[in-house]
Order: C-alpha cells, then sequence, then structure tokens
C-alpha cells in the first residue's frame, strides 16, 4: 500500500515539483521561460489534504489521490506564477482534456459501475491530440497567466 501511495503522489505531483524546483535557475537564466503543469478536471475530487497528504490517517481512496496531485500541478502553477514572475518565469495548469493512455488502468478497477459507463462512453483524445494543448500553451507567443485574486476564488461572474 505505501509504494502506491507514494507513486501516486509523485508521479503525478510531486516528481513534477521537484522537477521545477530544480530548474528554477535555468529558466530564470533563459529569459521568457514558460512552466507548464499538467492538471486535469480530477482536481474537483480533492484539494490537496496537507495534514494527511500520504493517507495515514484516513483510507487510501485511488480518485481523491488522483485528484490530489492534480489540485497540487494548478497550485504548482499558481505558486510559481507568483514567486517567480519577477525572475520572467510564467506558469500555467493545462487541463488537456481525456487522454487514452496507459495511466486510467491504476483506476479502472476501483471504480463505481457510473464512472467505468462514463469512461467507456467518453470521447477519448489521442496522445497527440492532448499533447497538442501543452504544446500551445508552452509556445504560444498570446498565452500568458493571470493570477486570480483570492476574493475571485473559485473563478467566475464578478
Amino acid at each position: 500500500m505505501r509504494e502506491r501511495i507514494s507513486a501516486r503522489g509523485y508521479e503525478n505531483y510531486l516528481g513534477h515539483f521537484n522537477l521545477t524546483l530544480g530548474l528554477h535557475d535555468a529558466l530564470a537564466t533563459a529569459g521568457g521561460a514558460r512552466i507548464v503543469s499538467l492538471s486535469s478536471s480530477g482536481h474537483l475530487f480533492s484539494p490537496v489534504v496537507f495534514d494527511d497528504i500520504h493517507f495515514e490517517r484516513r483510507p487510501y481512496e485511488e480518485w481523491a489521490a488522483y485528484g490530489q496531485s492534480k489540485t497540487g500541478n494548478v497550485l504548482l502553477a499558481v505558486g510559481a506564477a507568483e514567486r517567480w514572475a519577477d525572475d520572467g518565469i510564467t506558469a500555467n495548469a493545462v487541463m488537456p482534456g481525456g487522454i487514452r493512455t496507459g495511466l486510467q488502468r491504476h483506476q479502472e478497477g476501483n471504480t463505481t459501475p457510473e464512472v467505468a459507463e462514463a469512461f467507456a462512453n467518453f470521447t477519448w483524445k489521442t496522445v497527440e491530440e492532448g499533447a497538442a494543448t501543452s504544446v500551445l500553451v508552452a509556445a504560444s507567443p498570446v498565452m500568458f497567466f493571470a493570477v486570480l485574486q483570492e476574493d475571485r476564488w473559485p473563478p467566475g461572474p464578478a
């Protein structure tokens, strides 16, 4: 169980965080660097539970772990954008859409019949289609990051 908990958090968030942090100086030196952090609508499944990030005091649940990691990826982009703007670094969190990869195999056995049906009937993007979203955000000259003000969370009409 411990290996699964560590793997889910590390592969979906902590690894990205550590890599981004380690690249800060090179990104700042590059001038105009961008960070693209991948999230998904799965961030709605769970906030980051900082008091029990490794599910040591609550039952482990695959979808909550996934949601927590994807929320972490959004927070990574927000935090990097706020802290590193003066270094010429922009950051965006991207939800590229549902992409059918081998990663779903880790969750399909732990789904309700309703979720299994939704997976079966979902129109999945190819890996290439999903990657196009990240490439656009990373390379387009019109992309930028706007930090949401606390009084505007969640985002929506003013």
